[in-house]
């Protein structure tokens, strides 16, 4: 006898099935537009460890004998106000091993949260060699392999969030006659992140869609350290599992002695029928799942002074100018980014003390910080708290312990030590750091930089470097809640070289992440219209670095590089004329007037996801009311683009209204109804780029007027 348990909202739901000769596994789910039906064969939960290896021998997450041989024993349904949640326990009776594995959605989302608690219940010591969260097959109402796509990324430092559309089947899982074997296939397409950059090569972020069956799974791995998820083809089916650190590729290996527990990264599954409903869940769980804070109403606009501009070179002189002139502009957050605490003139190999360079500031840091205060701008300071420099007097103050390790020497990173979060002594120092620097100067704004890769951790007194590693995200997990809960009001930026860490663990916790160190602003865009991926539009935090000297148009491109998400304002405006600042000022007006509509806006893409080299490149961002459009024109011998807008609700006689640059010459918008695209032209002559807002109207054609709709 099968059993079967529908769970989930109205937005989404599940089926889970199990018996007495099956482990529980997922059966269905449905969602707006979606009905699916999974064959057996794949459990929900698999488990890899020692002694009790794959049923059929291969290198993928799936096809465990653990998984196979688990059996139900029991769930939990739990309400709240905010959501619900499902326990569901097996137990696998020869490895002993004990599973619960906890859905969670929040109330009208679709998505749901997996994670997996493995407790050894036996009598003798299990090692674990991995723990896939969520696996399962696609499934299209049984039918198999109703070719699906797969959408996946891959990031670099300054060439973030390229993704990738690849065929399934097509070259990663070729024809193989496998039914005259009787057996699956034991390859897999497997996607891994090693280190501590999450995001800094794969991203943990992908789609499957099945446009012929209307269908879209959407996924996300929350871990700030090692990953991995895997695709593959089984006779009956293609199947997703997703896990967090693995014996085989990380060095994962967790050994539970009787009674003992682990707990697995916790993973997120969306369904739509296509890829920007199945984003659109992920963005829906995204906003539920997040910590609150002030900010994440607020989205005060801020200035930062490297990109383009001091590079990491802060003295009083250069400053105060830029606080003066970021002041009239509208910022209301002053960033002091990389060097002020540096007195050699060399500051990437001197970080981790933290103290105000004397040379830098002879009259003291106090002084711009005041001048910050001063317009009523929140100060803020460049941080990278996780390394030392060699040449730091911490270096020597902290006890090895305090550092990561391999065969005892300390590990050394282009000239910084790696901190080891999980010693007393590391918390200790940084939170001494944080909170001198918020009580001294009152310091409101961190932006927390990370441009080291440790690799695979530590080998100091345990059982694997990877479950040192692991230890070690988590411990600097619990170390930023530790911050934010003395600090409630304390607003923090995730940087990471440039995202090259933004997973979903982070920026469930900060508030905005720089989406790219990358400083030619004609590369930018794709990165810019590529990141709602991976966060949310309002945490999107897109550089904006005009220049004196640039074009209006120019000047115009960059701005509206920031209108597309959090506005993160830089460049010499101390240098600006007049006209040139009008324009900058006229964007950060315009920032805070769209700030309350991107923090509940949906992301989709017109032009499809970008790629790099893309003529033309937009972003939509869409309300209950509106549709914003940020686009960039990138190639003067491309005039002209046609956005597809179709399945939008725009209703007939709708147009598009420039929302900046609305002091420049507009560009043409021509709707057409039959085909639901909007082509827009550039006529100027010269790379550019606009904001535009559609909202009714009575024109079907028109030149975007220059006024605020």
């Amino acid at each position: 006898m099968t059993d079967l348990l529908r769970w989930g909202g109205d937005a989404l739901s599940v089926d889970l099935s199990w018996s007495a000769e099956s482990a529980p596994r997922l059966a269905g789910a449905r969602a707006t537009g979606v009905e699916l039906s999974m064959p057996e064969g794949l459990p929900l939960v698999e488990i890899l460890a020692v002694g009790f290896g794959h049923r059929l021998a291969s290198d993928r997450l799936v096809h465990s004998l653990i998984g196979a041989e688990s059996r139900y024993l029991r769930h939990e349904l739990t309400e709240s106000a905010t959501g619900s949640t499902l326990a569901l326990t097996s137990l696998d009776p020869g490895s002993h091993l004990e599973t619960v594995v906890t859905l969670s959605q929040p109330n009208g989302v679709a998505a749901i949260r997996f994670q997996v608690v493995v407790r050894n219940a036996g009598a003798e010591p299990i090692h674990l060699r991995s723990v896939a969260t969520l696996t399962s097959y696609l499934g299209v109402d049984g039918t198999p392999s109703p070719g699906w796509t797969l959408h996946h990324g891959r990031s670099d430092w300054l060439a973030e969030g390229r993704w990738t559309d690849t065929k399934v089947p097509g070259p990663l899982f070729p024809a193989l006659s496998e039914a005259l074997t009787h057996h699956n296939p034991r390859g897999e397409f497997s996607v891994v992140s090693t280190g501590t950059w999450s995001t800094g090569k794969h991203l943990p972020v992908a789609v499957a869609s099945s446009a012929a069956a209307g269908v879209a799974w959407a996924w996300q791995l929350e871990h700030n350290g090692a990953w991995r998820w895997e695709v593959g083809h089984d006779t009956v089916d293609d199947y997703m599992s997703l896990s967090g650190p693995t014996h085989v590729d990380h060095n994962w290996l967790q050994t539970l002695e009787p009674g003992e527990e682990f707990e697995s990264i916790p993973v997120t599954l969306a369904l739509g029928t296509d890829l920007e409903s199945a984003i659109a869940g992920l963005t829906a769980y995204r906003r539920a799942s997040r910590r609150a804070h002030p900010d994440n109403e607020r989205m005060s606009v801020i200035f930062n002074d490297y990109m383009n501009t001091l590079d990491g070179d802060p003295t009083t002189d250069r400053l105060l100018p830029l606080v003066d002139a970021a002041a009239a502009v509208g910022a209301e957050i002053f960033c002091i980014d990389a060097g002020w605490y540096d007195d050699s003139g060399d500051w990437w190999d001197s970080v981790g003390a933290w103290q105000p360079s004397l040379t830098r500031f002879p009259n003291g840091l106090g002084e711009v910080i005041d001048r910050i205060r001063s317009y009523g701008m929140t100060p803020g300071l460049w941080l990278e708290p996780e390394v030392v420099g060699v040449q730091s007097p911490i270096a020597s103050e902290l006890p090895d312990e305090a550092f990561l390790r391999v065969g005892g020497v300390r590990t050394v990173e282009q000239h910084r030590y790696h901190l080891d979060l999980r010693h007393p002594a590391t918390i200790a120092h940084l939170d001494s750091v944080i909170d001198r620097l918020v009580e001294q100067f009152g310091i409101g704004y961190f932006k927390l930089d990370y441009n080291v890769n440790p690799g695979t951790g530590t080998d100091a007194g345990v059982q694997s470097s990877g479950s040192a590693l692991l230890e070690h995200n988590r411990a600097h997990l619990a170390w930023l809640d530790g911050v934010l809960d003395r600090h409630p009001g304390l607003v923090l930026e995730n940087c990471a070289s440039g995202a090259m860490r933004s997973d979903w663990a982070l920026l469930s916790r900060l508030q905005l992440q720089s989406t790219s160190d990358q400083q030619d602003f004609l590369r930018y865009p794709p990165i810019v219209a590529a990141a709602p991926m991976m966060m949310l539009p309002e945490q999107a935090a897109n550089w904006a670095y005009p220049q004196p000297g640039m074009s209006s148009e120019e000047a115009a491109f960059c701005l509206v590089t920031g209108l597309a998400g959090r506005f993160f304002l830089s460049g010499y405006l101390n240098r600006m004329n007049p006209d040139e600042l009008a324009l900058v000022a006229e964007a950060v007006s315009v920032a805070k007037q769209l700030s309350s509509d991107i923090r509940r806006a949906t992301p989709f893409w017109p032009l499809g996801l970008p790629r790099w080299d893309d003529p033309w490149v937009a972003l939509g961002l869409a309300t209950d009311d509106s549709h914003y459009l940020a686009v960039w024109s990138r190639d003067i011998g491309n005039p002209q683009t046609e956005l597809d807008l179709r399945g939008r609700g725009i209703r007939p006689g709708e147009s598009a209204r420039t929302v900046f640059p609305r002091s420049l010459p507009g560009w043409q918008t021509e709707w057409n109804e039959e085909s639901g695209t909007l082509r827009v032209t550039n006529p100027t002559g010269s790379v550019g780029a606009r904001v535009f807002r559609i909202t009714a109207t009575d024109l079907a054609s028109t030149t975007s007027s220059n006024t605020i709709p």
